[in-house]
């Protein structure tokens, strides 16, 4: 029986490194990535609950990412899925900016 991931902070990359439009994926237990849309920060776990894939490689539109295999589309503020194919929305995390660099705050909800 694995135990749930404990809360905790992992410096993303540094502010100048995510200009608006670009992603980070973080290799975490839990795959992450952090999203700069427009100067706003989200964080998500990475997979897509529908079937195994990165949604670092999908297309942002607006607070939504689309998955790259079967167009699933999940809110970056909620985690939650716009409709089929998935069902169950992604794990969302907090993000600031310490000190010029990006933290997720991971296991700690987007509040």
């Amino acid at each position: 029986m694995s135990l749930p991931e404990q809360p905790h902070d992992v410096v993303a990359c540094a502010l100048t490194d995510l200009p608006p439009g670009e992603v980070v994926r973080l290799d975490l237990a839990v795959p992450v990535t952090v999203f700069n849309v427009d100067g706003e920060l989200y964080a998500i776990d990475d997979t897509c609950t529908h079937q195994d894939a990165s949604l670092s490689e999908g297309w942002v539109e607006d607070c939504a990412v689309e998955c790259p295999l079967h167009s699933a589309m999940f809110d970056l503020e909620t985690g939650m899925p716009s409709g089929p194919p998935a069902f169950k929305p992604v794990r969302t995390h907090a993000v600031s900016v310490v000190d010029g660099d990006v933290v997720v705050h991971v296991g700690t909800p987007r509040g």
